[in-house]
Formats: structure tokens, C-alpha cells, sequence
């Protein structure tokens, strides 16, 4: 049996975890770590008490740095949901994961449906010069842009030098009017809102054609396969992992 922990066991993406690892044959359920009236306050509090082998992390943007540097350097396999990590961070727990020998998997969205629009976006990227990124989340999302997102860029960026080829030179009236501007000049527009949960729509654009790559999710079960690929995984095999697509 995998001995699993959730860290943000509270949240309402925690709370889906805790229900998946619950129902998992495969998996025990050993610790609830949450400030907000968990079994236990703290990743520290739950080590001392019980054995983790892996634990699932849906935290905060401010709080999932330090978790999971605790986490590699003591020796608990970690698995990342909460998004916000810079590039340097996730490049610094990459090289502790693999100096520790401690595998980390951190992935900026678990749902499959949400990996294959990245992938192919990353596909479409070859084939056209001008695209942009909306992604649309609920009004209690704290990071923008999201995760998904900024990964779904970074994979598109080789394809093409630059993705406003042919735009005129442009002012912002109103700071931020497009977007922010990332990769190859790839703009990312953030929506936050009462009634969504998690979309993305890739635009791609290229003289007489559009073409849109978009996914929705509409409930937190979607990622909940992903979860559990992923915390299988971790326990099975050493390293460092960025993006669910590695595994799948």
C-alpha cells in the first residue's frame, strides 16, 4: 500500500484527493495537513507521526516553494498540483529532487482531457506564426496567469520565432490591454470570474483561418485520474517530472 498524505486536505481540490486516495485499493490514506482544522497543522507535524511515502500537495502559491523544498529534503516523494512556481523554483527542485534522489512530479493540470490540448497546441505551433492563449478560471483562483497556461506556452515557444508576425507596432492605452506578453511573444489573457471552474482556448492564426483548441473542465473529478497516475508513479520510479504528459 502507498502511504499518502494531502497537504491543502481542506480545499476543495484536497478534499476531491482525499476521496480518490480513500477509494484507491492500492493506496491508505495517512495524513490530513491543513492550518484550516486539519489532522494536522503542518507537513512537519504529520512526519513526526506517521510514515508518508508520497505526498500530494494543493496548497497556495506562497506556500508550495517551501513545501516541497521540506519535503525533498526529507525524504518524501511529492507530488505538486498547486501552481504559481516560478521557472527558477521548479528548475531548484528539480536539482534537489534529483540530488536527494527523491522523486518530485509537479504538474500544472491532471486532467488528460487538459494535457492533450497542450500537446496539441504544441503540434498546431509548427504550422502557424501568430497565437494567443485565454484561459478562464473561477474568481477564487489567487495565481494568474495559470499554470496550464504558462506551460502550454513554453511548449509552443519553438515553434515559431516570434507569434505576432505581421502585427502593426502597438501601444497599450490601458496598461495590460493585451495581455501578458510570454514566449515568442505569445499573449496570455487571464479571466476570472464567478461560473467557471478551468478553461483554456488556444487561438492560432494565420491569413483567411482561425484555428481553436479549447478545453473545459467543469468538475474537479476530471483531474482525479491524473492524481493518482501520478502519486503510482512517483512511487514506482525515481527523478524529477514537470507535466503529466511525461507519464501518460
Amino acid at each position: 500500500m502507498i502511504k499518502v498524505a494531502v497537504c491543502g486536505a481542506n480545499g476543495k481540490m484536497g478534499q476531491e484527493v482525499v476521496k480518490a486516495v480513500n477509494n484507491a485499493e492500492d493506496m491508505s490514506l495517512v495524513a490530513q495537513i491543513d492550518i484550516y482544522n486539519g489532522q494536522f497543522a503542518t507537513i512537519k507535524d504529520a512526519k513526526n507521526s506517521v510514515s508518508i511515502d508520497v505526498l500530494v500537495d494543493f496548497t497556495q502559491p506562497d506556500s508550495i516553494y517551501e513545501n516541497a523544498l521540506y519535503c525533498l529534503n526529507n525524504g518524501i516523494k511529492i507530488v505538486v498540483g498547486t501552481t504559481g512556481l516560478s521557472d527558477i523554483q521548479i528548475e531548484e527542485l528539480k536539482k534537489l529532487s534529483e540530488g536527494k534522489k527523491t522523486a518530485c512530479l509537479i504538474a500544472p493540470n491532471f486532467s488528460t482531457g487538459a494535457v492533450l490540448m497542450m500537446k496539441f497546441a504544441e503540434m498546431a505551433s509548427k504550422y502557424f506564426d501568430n497565437a494567443e492563449i485565454i484561459e478562464l478560471h473561477h474568481n477564487q483562483k489567487k495565481d494568474a496567469p495559470s499554470g496550464t497556461a504558462v506551460k502550454t506556452a513554453a511548449l509552443m515557444s519553438d515553434g515559431a520565432e516570434s507569434y505576432t508576425t505581421g502585427n502593426c507596432t502597438e501601444k497599450e492605452t490601458i496598461e495590460g490591454a493585451r495581455g501578458a506578453n510570454v514566449y515568442n511573444n505569445i499573449h496570455i489573457h487571464s479571466v476570472r470570474m464567478p461560473g467557471y471552474m478551468a478553461s483554456q482556448e488556444v487561438l492560432f492564426g494565420s491569413s483567411g483561418q482561425i484555428l481553436t483548441i479549447r478545453h473545459d473542465s467543469t468538475n474537479r473529478e476530471c483531474y482525479m485520474p491524473g492524481v493518482l497516475l501520478a502519486i503510482r508513479y512517483v512511487e514506482e520510479n525515481g527523478g524529477f517530472v514537470y507535466g503529466l504528459d511525461k507519464i501518460m
